[in-house]
């Protein structure tokens, strides 16, 4: 007999996907009844991870990437020290962590990119998996260029002399002040220029041959060369989507570590590391009555974290159906902050050993944050330690493997977003690399001023918004309980009521404080002697927007061509009809 009826509730959440039959027989020798299951998906097979680790790696390569060696040792210094990761900490529970483990329970359970996923929860938001993709590519737009900075500097290691050492190259000028840790004659003055500072900024970047943002000059063909081959490597590690992609990661996730756990090991043997250490870790507990700091704390672990972006989404959709994603979250982010923290010691006992040599604070040495602190500040101290081309080698390429985790992941949450909402698009993956790599504007002499006007304002605010809508979408439209029933149906159990109370009340509230501040906390935006006029601020906003714009202006086309009442027109699919209704057949025992 068929009684879907009684069941349909239970098992609302699959009805828009799934196929369920149940089997009711008693064996020949009469025992207890037994249950058997058929799940039957109305799509075609997707896709799945050859192994867990292959999903595991990706994740924690996507979420472990170039901010968590530079911007949170930079960010936890800034904001108190060892105090900063009180709020740190409070926001990664309730804010970062509910969010990082709903979107890998939505994309597991539904399947489907960061598009085509809002015809099952509600269609009338599907214009965030748009915006979604064009941050996504935003961000390509810019990272991939700095990427090809650490290749350039990659290439240039292969010396027994490294270039950033000396001041007699044709780049160099008089205020370049050469000097090793046995230079005792050599004082370092506030005029002074180091080798590094003047190998990044005129021979790599060559922004001194750019007044600013009106005029960015000719290409650099020497970075066009190497983002070139930066985008050939992605290519070809996702061609065949995370059948390749996640075995390349089992090399681009792990080796970082390996590389940390040199660096660190080095850079605790310095003399002077000790003071780098104390400079990180001292409390200055007057800061946590700050706002600013609590604000840095929930955007370093957001960005760190970095739900809102697609990715997650995409690397959960192929995942077995009854994978434990619960577990997979918590592991994920775990690692991801830990590494944030054992990073600042390796960037702050470098920096200990820089002011110790030059006799200057830890503060005048760290007062460089971005990239800089990076090409600038740690190249430097490479510079002056022994076997100095092998450790800059190393550290150069664990940028690039940093870089390419999250490319991969990036461009994987636009095809898989594009290709599930239009599966036409085969050929997708090399329209998008081809076009990425193709020369723009940050491969000008004046391309890092472009950087850096897409990193302050095309991802920041943008993203934030995109996930503060995502979460009420899921928690107040869609609903918590059906959301919940999704997981307890994969997981054999439901989310707890911290949980829940994270996703209806503290994520979104904890976003939309985000949101109202960051752009009252942004101060005069500058790189190196340039200070961005007001006209670049207005750019910047409009970047900022042009993808938030495809969230109400989809919410308008939604409306506009689908018939019925708003109530109707909002609702998923399967709110709205029965696809398919479970069934059990009951067979009587044979005698």
């Amino acid at each position: 007999m068929c009684f879907g009826s009684s069941l349909r509730h239970n098992f609302a959440g699959a009805c828009a996907d799934f196929a369920v039959s149940f089997t009711v027989f008693s064996p020949v020798l009469g025992s207890v009844p037994v249950i058997m299951v058929h799940q039957t998906s109305l799509d075609p097979p997707r896709e799945t991870w050859s192994k867990k680790m292959d999903f595991l790696l990706s994740v924690i390569g996507y979420a472990v990437d170039l901010g968590n060696v530079w911007r949170f040792p930079y960010i936890c210094y800034q904001n108190g020290g060892g105090a900063f990761l009180l709020p740190y900490l409070l926001m990664a529970v309730f804010g970062g962590v509910p969010l990082f483990y709903m979107e890998l329970a939505l994309g597991q359970f539904h399947r489907s990119g960061c598009i085509s996923i809002w015809k099952h929860i509600c269609p009338i938001f599907k214009g965030i998996g748009f915006a979604i993709c064009i941050i996504a590519l935003y961000i390509a737009f810019y990272y991939n260029t700095i990427m090809a900075w650490a290749l350039y500097y990659l290439l240039s290691s292969f010396r027994s002399t490294l270039p950033w050492t000396t001041c007699t190259n044709a780049w160099n000028t008089a205020n370049c002040t050469h000097y090793l840790s046995t230079d005792l004659n050599v004082s370092w003055t506030n005029t002074s220029i180091s080798p590094a500072e003047e190998f990044y900024t005129r021979q790599v970047l060559q922004v001194h041959l750019s007044p600013g943002l009106h005029q960015l000059g000719a290409v650099s063909w020497q970075l066009a060369l190497c983002l070139l081959f930066i985008f050939t490597v992605v290519y070809f590690s996702i061609w065949k989507g995370v059948k390749t992609s996640g075995k390349v990661v089992w090399v681009t996730a792990t080796f970082p570590y390996l590389v940390l756990l040199i660096l660190l090991v080095r850079g605790a043997t310095l003399p002077g590391a000790w003071r780098g250490v104390v400079f990180y870790l001292q409390p200055d507990w007057e800061k946590l009555l700050s706002t600013t700091v609590w604000i840095d704390a929930a955007a370093q672990i957001f960005f760190s974290l970095g739900p809102g972006f697609g990715v997650l989404l995409a690397f959960a959709s192929y995942n077995p159906f009854h994978n434990n994603c619960y577990k997979d979250a918590l592991v994920t982010s775990s690692v991801n902050c830990l590494t944030s923290f054992v990073s600042g010691f390796v960037i702050f006992t470098v920096l200990g050993y820089m002011a110790e040599m030059r006799q200057q604070g830890v503060e005048t040495v760290a007062k460089d944050a971005g990239p800089s602190l990076l090409f600038i500040i740690y190249a430097e101290a490479i510079a002056n330690m022994p076997a100095a081309t092998f450790f800059a080698i190393i550290f150069f390429l664990m940028i690039i493997m940093l870089g390419l985790d999250s490319t991969f992941a990036g461009l994987e949450g636009v095809i898989t977003a594009m290709l599930d909402e239009f599966p036409h698009l085969h050929h997708l993956k090399f329209l998008v690399c081809t076009h990425l790599a193709d020369i723009h504007m940050t491969l000008l002499k004046g391309g890092a001023f472009v950087v850096k006007l897409f990193e302050e304002y095309a991802t920041g605010p943008a993203v934030i918004t995109v996930v503060f809508l995502e979460v009420i979408a899921v928690s107040w439209f869609y609903g918590t309980k059906r959301f919940c029933n999704d997981v307890q149906l994969m997981l054999g159990f439901s989310p707890g009521l911290f949980w829940r109370v994270c996703w209806v009340a503290i994520c979104p509230c904890f976003l939309l404080v985000s949101l109202s501040i960051t752009p009252h906390s942004r101060g005069t935006v500058r790189l190196f002697d340039y200070v961005y006029p007001f006209w670049t601020t207005v750019l910047g906003y409009c970047i900022g927007v042009s993808s938030f714009i495809c969230v109400p202006s989809y919410m308008v086309y939604h409306l506009l061509t689908t018939k019925g009442t708003f109530k109707q027109v909002s609702q998923s699919q399967s709110w709205r009809q029965q696809r398919v209704i479970p069934s059990v057949t009951v067979h009587k025992p044979r005698m």
